[in-house]
């Protein structure tokens, strides 16, 4: 199918700039968007991969004393900059209230730097009644500053279309353990509970099988607890900042249809070649109407 004829038919994976695709799709389309736009932090994102080299002379020593040499044999780059970040965010925002059916939930997901702005316009675009909640997504990982506290979280902030009809299934989200199991029945502390709006995941391993080597790669695990919650089997999720095609891989994985887009070549490059491994049927397209 054309993204251009309107027409959601099968799982799609666009290349080209988010708001050109976005109005493009059709009205009331999706049941879920999920968005991970880049963070404005000031700087490039950047992941660098590494191969290892036998030689006789090389800097690393390995497995029963062999040297290796180690080779930077790829960089993965994203820009994380932006002049007028709400500029372009924004009008990406009003695309989503269009496209949300009326059951439907939308979950961007920032940092602490653009959170409380994000709160504000969202307040404005979808009605503050529409705001549905406030997630913190919680890890401990990396270094910490001794200058102040560690900042060691992301802000999901959750709106829905219509606050008397949105679509959520708490029952079907995988449950957690307790964290004071003993003071709860055994028959509770063997089912786990169901998770609260502050969510402990680790981030991605480095040297994990899920890891894609892309920058900035969202854990499975966040976004399996989102799509179960918010969508059925047979319901369409979108996401046009898809980076490595983790809303899309767990969107198949849960029985799903899907369009994910990304104006980076590499991010589209990553995200098909996960979905082919995985066996997931979907058509790649480009769209035609300007990059920025």
């Amino acid at each position: 199918m054309s993204l251009d004829s309107g027409d959601l038919k099968e799982n799609l994976v666009v290349q080209g700039d988010s708001l050109e695709i976005a109005r493009k799709l059709p009205d009331s389309a999706f049941t879920l968007i999920y968005l991970d736009p880049p963070f404005n932090t000031g700087r490039a994102q950047v992941k660098s991969t590494t191969r290892s080299v036998r030689r006789v002379d090389g800097a690393v020593t390995g497995f029963k004393g062999m040297q290796y040499e180690r080779i930077l044999e790829d960089l993965k780059r994203y820009d994380d900059r932006f002049d007028d970040y709400w500029g372009f965010l924004e009008p990406r925002l009003k695309e989503c209230w269009r496209l949300l059916a009326e059951d439907g939930t939308l979950y961007l997901h920032l940092d602490y730097r653009e959170a409380h702005y994000a709160k504000v316009a969202l307040d404005a675009l979808f009605g503050r009644q529409c705001f549905l909640n406030e997630i913190i997504w919680a890890y401990d990982y990396g270094g910490k500053s001794n200058r102040r506290w560690p900042t060691k979280h992301d802000t999901i902030l959750v709106y829905v279309r219509n606050p008397n009809s949105y679509y959520f299934d708490s029952s079907s989200v995988d449950r957690e353990p307790y964290m004071a199991p003993g003071l709860v029945t055994p028959e509770k502390a063997a089912r786990g509970k169901l998770p609260t709006d502050v969510w402990w995941h680790t981030i991605v391993s480095p040297t994990g099988a899920e890891k894609t080597g892309y920058p900035s790669q969202k854990p499975a695990g966040i976004l399996r607890r989102i799509i179960q919650a918010s969508s059925r089997p047979g319901d369409w999720v979108l996401d046009f900042f898809s980076g490595s095609g983790t809303t899309a891989a767990v969107a198949a994985e849960l029985g799903r249809q899907f369009v994910i887009a990304d104006l980076n070549h590499e991010a589209i490059s990553v995200a098909s070649a996960r979905l082919k491994s995985a066996g997931v049927d979907f058509e790649i397209q480009e769209s035609t109407d300007g990059s920025s």
